[in-house]
């Protein structure tokens, strides 16, 4: 199948490995040239993982936006959500009947793509899907390398607009053999874990974070009183899945910590391989670092918004986005992604659902 990789990050590297060797045909782009490095020349990446090391060459390497969408089937956009309001009037006029958007994940970022084609008078058939996390937990190494340490085991994906789901997920399945059908694209953007997993980790360690030149938040800055908080905080974004309609399977994060537990996205001792790989010791910036930024500024205040709209209690969601607030000194509600922002706070839940089933037009 050929395929675009939009995007020149960790899991953008890690994609374009990974889809290469499923034998799918890639078109990496990534919009700084320079930033290629050698990588644009050798169209070749080294690829680090539980099978070894070894190079694997890419079909094409572009900062050529159009000739990388020409063609694709599957447009897979493994960016930091920040990333959408800028990139998707790039991508509005670009998009061909038929072609298939997979966010992993993408905090709803699947509407701002299709509100832009729309908005850029593109009449095609396309169609987005998202998911709860990357398919890879995944570290660059350098310009030309990247290591995968754990690859997902189960991707639930939903579909916008759900009229096409199932068009759209035979063309994602294709891909990603773990992808597994839900429903809407709001139910898919329900499963995305950063915003549960990420703002106690940095919050709740930002001591160590500033006084230590490294720190794992993911190891030793996984402890109980912490996990309790991600336990309380992944609770209240279950309810408000079901607040919204949406039922079981919820793939609460405790089932990542526990191998007793059902399987989580990324299979039973992922956990343990993130922290034994230590690609994930290192230096985070509180006011700058993705998981303030994207899970928390834009993650978790789309779930607050959400909880807002539907007026259902959301405390420990509330409370750590004030607290991003405090140590930022940014409004990151008002700054953030909300329904507000996204131009639907003023609809009803049935008028949500009739969008999400059938699309926009105008």
């Amino acid at each position: 199948m050929e395929i675009a990789v939009i995007g020149g990050g960790h899991g953008c590297y890690a994609a374009a490995v990974s889809l290469t060797e499923q034998g799918h045909s890639i078109r990496l782009w990534r919009r700084d040239a320079a930033a290629f490095g050698a990588v644009r020349e050798t169209r070749t990446l080294k690829l680090i993982d539980h099978e070894g090391t070894r190079d694997v060459e890419i079909s094409v390497v572009t900062d050529d936006l159009a000739a990388a969408m020409a063609g694709a089937e599957l447009v897979v956009l493994p960016l930091p959500c920040h990333t959408h309001t800028s990139l998707a009037p790039q991508l509005a006029p670009l998009w061909q009947d038929g072609q298939v958007g997979y966010l992993p994940p993408g905090t709803f970022g699947g509407y701002i793509y299709a509100k832009a084609a729309v908005d850029a008078g593109n009449t095609a058939n396309i169609a987005f899907g998202e998911t709860g996390t990357l398919p890879y937990l995944a570290r660059k190494h350098g310009e030309d390398n990247v290591r995968i340490s754990v690859y997902a085991t189960r991707l639930p994906t939903g579909i916008y607009p759900l009229k096409d789901a199932d068009r759209a997920f035979a063309v994602i399945k294709q891909a990603y053999p773990a992808a597994e059908q839900i429903t809407d694209l709001l139910d898919g953007a329900l499963m995305n874990a950063g915003p549960i997993i990420h703002p106690p980790l940095i919050m709740m360690n930002a001591g160590p974070l500033e006084h230590f030149e490294a720190w794992d938040i993911h190891n030793e800055g996984t402890q109980p009183s912490i996990r309790s908080v991600t336990d309380a905080l992944d609770n209240e974004r279950i309810s408000l899945r079901e607040a919204l309609g949406y039922g079981a399977p919820h793939f609460p994060l405790k089932d990542h910590y526990d191998d007793a537990r059902e399987e989580w996205m990324y299979g039973n001792s992922s956990h343990e391989k993130l922290t034994d790989s230590e690609d994930w010791r290192e230096h985070i910036n509180l006011h700058t670092h993705r998981y303030m930024r994207e899970d928390t500024a834009l993650g978790l205040a789309f779930y607050v918004s959400l909880g807002r709209w539907v007026n259902h209690p959301m405390p420990i969601s509330e409370g750590l986005l004030a607290i991003a607030t405090g140590i930022t000194g940014d409004p990151l509600y008002d700054s953030g992604r909300s329904l507000e922002s996204l131009g639907l706070a003023d609809l009803s839940l049935d008028e949500m659902r009739d969008m999400l089933i059938n699309g926009i037009t105008t």
